[in-house]
């Protein structure tokens, strides 16, 4: 049976709210030590966790050794001290103790052993290798972590403190959807999860994660929406006799090669670029023009998927069809344009994210 709520992320802005610049330096390098232990335990849980599961592969060992992963109080032939998932624990608890809330360490500890169970079939068939972390991580964190959650009219943002240490949020010119969920959270309308905090370029993001309902359009699952993506339209949609084409070709592409061109020129010109403090400086220019593209691109998908979801709710249609699909991943396969420039599998992702909320039960033909 399909659940009647759904979890979203967002990402936002906080800043330290400590009156000196000594005080808020020491939280910033209190942040960056737990990404640092964070980062380190994250490897450790790994590779722990793949030893356990691998270890009866492990044919040279002698015939007395036990390798069945069980506490070894409860099951006889049980080779563990404590259960599965504590052992990790454990592990990193012991290492880091006093360097890191407990609380990090178990939402990490409870996220790596769900991750490394969706991929244990790779594993095994040596399809997969073991995931490595990098350390500019996000840190998860629990609610455990978060206290007097609450709006200031004073500050005009919404402040909190993780673990001690007190941030309030940053949301700008915000033309999203942020301020309405934090104002819900408040309210108790909606449930904050295990969030994250991710440390980047000196600033400090917010990664939560926000349970909501599904909205309820009254739809009627018998009515069915045929959509398709093409080359020469984005999106093509037909239910009954009302039929829409969302974008053009030219509309979606002029801009994507405006700025690939513009790429091009500037790459040709970084060798005659005064180098400063080197190749960073050097880059700038290009890495401007790649966010650039990113986001247009990003806008554009959002706007064409978001337009497709309204067509179906606006014909009540509880059911979308994507037609010819994998005839469609197979060109963009062979044709190196169309797999660099049309973004099928973006597309695709902002489709079931935007129709899994609005109630539509999507299926990829």
């Amino acid at each position: 049976m399909a659940t009647s709520t759904m979890k979203l992320t967002r990402k936002i802005q906080i800043v330290v709210d400590l009156p000196t610049q000594a005080e808020r330096k020491e939280a910033l390098d209190t942040l960056y030590r737990w990404q640092n232990r964070c980062y380190r335990a994250a490897n450790l849980i790994v590779s722990h966790l793949y030893v356990q599961e691998m270890i009866r592969e492990f044919f040279y060992l002698s015939d007395g050794i036990k390798y069945k992963l069980a506490d070894e109080k409860k099951d006889a032939t049980g080779m563990l001290q404590r259960s599965r998932i504590n052992t990790t624990y454990r592990v990193v608890s012991d290492r880091f103790k006093g360097e890191i809330p407990t609380n990090i360490l178990s939402c990490l500890n409870n996220a790596l052993l769900s991750s490394f169970k969706k991929d244990i079939e790779g594993y095994r068939r040596g399809e997969s290798s073991v995931k490595s972390f990098k350390r500019n991580m996000a840190f998860p964190f629990g609610l455990e972590g978060i206290g007097g959650f609450s709006y200031n009219a004073d500050k005009r943002a919404f402040c909190f403190r993780l673990f001690s240490i007190p941030f309030y949020t940053y949301l700008g010119k915000d033309f999203t959807d942020k301020r309405k969920l934090l104002e819900q959270v408040v309210a108790g309308e909606v449930k904050l999860c295990t969030s994250h905090i991710k440390l980047q370029d000196g600033k400090i993001f917010w990664l939560p994660v926000f349970e909501i309902q599904k909205e309820d359009n009254n739809l009627n699952i018998e009515v069915v929406a045929e959509a398709s993506l093409s080359l020469e339209y984005p999106l093509v949609v037909k239910i009954g006799k009302a039929r829409l084409t969302i974008g053009t070709q030219e509309e979606f592409l002029y801009r994507r090669l405006a700025i690939q061109k513009s790429m091009e020129r500037v790459c040709i010109g970084v060798n005659y670029c005064r180098s400063d403090k080197g190749i960073k400086r050097k880059l700038k220019a290009t890495e401007k023009l790649r966010k650039a593209e990113d986001n247009y691109v990003n806008n554009r998908l959002h706007l064409y998927s978001k337009r497709l979801i309204d067509f179906c709710v606006q014909h009540r249609a509880g059911t979308l069809i994507l037609l010819d699909m994998q005839e469609k991943i197979e060109v963009a396969k062979t044709e190196e344009f169309v797999l660099r420039n049309w973004s099928y599998h973006n597309l695709m992702t902002k489709i079931k994210y935007k129709a899994d909320k609005a109630g539509i039960e999507l299926i990829t033909a």
